[in-house]
């Protein structure tokens, strides 16, 4: 199987994925995230309990990138500290801006390391960056209390 293949088929599984695209009951915050260029909406929930990200969901609709790319990272975050989850959310988006490019290094990302290419279409950048942008809003958002170890 080629590369380009085993691309697609990551995408089209993600985007298919509904573990985690669903409403989140009671989350701690909720931010929406849109992408005016190809109509890419998206709602990020968490639910933080002692500085952990306790449960994510999304739920909107876009292209498969935007919908695989949340699926990846709500799947990645789910578990991690407030810490943790912001700097994966840096480390991705350093990974699409080509500023990260050391492979051992971005294997934490997990799935989400299949993106890496993404730049080479920027047309699709904003597509796959929105839910991590959404989610780098809700870390920003939340309270002193509930930021008390990023």
């Amino acid at each position: 199987m080629d590369i380009k293949q085993l691309y697609t088929d990551i995408i089209l599984e993600y985007n298919q994925d509904l573990t985690n695209k669903r409403e989140l009951v009671s989350p701690t915050i909720k931010e929406h995230g849109h992408n005016p260029n190809c109509g890419d909406d998206i709602d990020v929930a968490i639910k933080v309990r002692e500085g952990m990200v306790e449960d994510i969901a999304y739920t909107g609709n876009g292209c498969a990138i935007s919908q695989a790319s949340t699926a990846m990272m709500a799947e990645l975050i789910k578990g991690k500290s407030l810490m943790e989850s912001r700097r994966l959310v840096q480390l991705f988006l350093a990974m699409i801006r080509g500023q990260v490019t050391d492979m051992n290094i971005l294997e934490e990302l997990e799935a989400a390391y299949t993106l890496k290419d993404i730049a080479k279409m920027p047309v699709r950048v904003k597509c796959a960056v929105l839910g991590w942008h959404t989610l780098e809003l809700i870390l920003n958002q939340l309270s002193d209390e509930d930021k008390r170890d990023l």
